[in-house]
């Protein structure tokens, strides 16, 4: 009796469809794989107020004060310091990978002065330039006075590290 290493055709065809199976698998672990690392990447989060496109340019310079309600909405918070001061305050922050912890890529503080016939008396666009508060309107830093101890507590707490 001789032995012959020949397989029949059944046998090739359970091979092939081994052979096929295991490739789907791999695909199909593949793009499992991909597909959880494509939900990890990054996400951006606007906290806050949203400023509208073209708000800040509506407000002209002694608009009343019914004028900003329109175009800004309703304040994040209200100070009464030598007038009326509304605040609109804003952070947005991103994480890389979704178990990450977020960071804070920017902070903004939207301040609207009113003098005592509650007309807008000047605007501020306050934000962290360096670490230091910085008003992007006027190009300036506020010096240390009544403005700064109203203006830090907010941006602290705005920071969650």
């Amino acid at each position: 009796m001789t032995i012959t290493n020949q397989t029949s055709p059944r046998a090739r065809q359970r091979r092939g469809l081994y052979a096929r199976w295991r490739g789907l698998r791999m695909l199909a672990a593949v793009a499992l794989v991909g597909g959880a690392l494509a939900g990890c990447t990054g996400e951006q989060f606007q906290k806050g107020y949203i400023l509208p496109p073209g708000a800040l340019e509506q407000i002209p310079i002694g608009a009343s004060q019914d004028q900003v309600l329109i175009v800004m909405g309703t304040p994040s918070t209200v100070a009464t310091l030598d007038g009326e001061v509304f605040y609109y305050i804003s952070q947005r922050s991103e994480r890389m990978v979704a178990f990450m912890n977020q960071k804070v890529v920017d902070q903004r503080v939207i301040a609207v002065y009113f003098d005592k016939n509650r007309r807008v008396r000047r605007l501020a666009n306050y934000g962290l330039q360096d670490g230091k508060i910085f008003d992007s309107i006027s190009r300036t830093t506020p010096t240390s006075g009544q403005e700064m101890s109203y203006l830090a507590p907010l941006f602290k707490l705005l920071s969650f590290n």
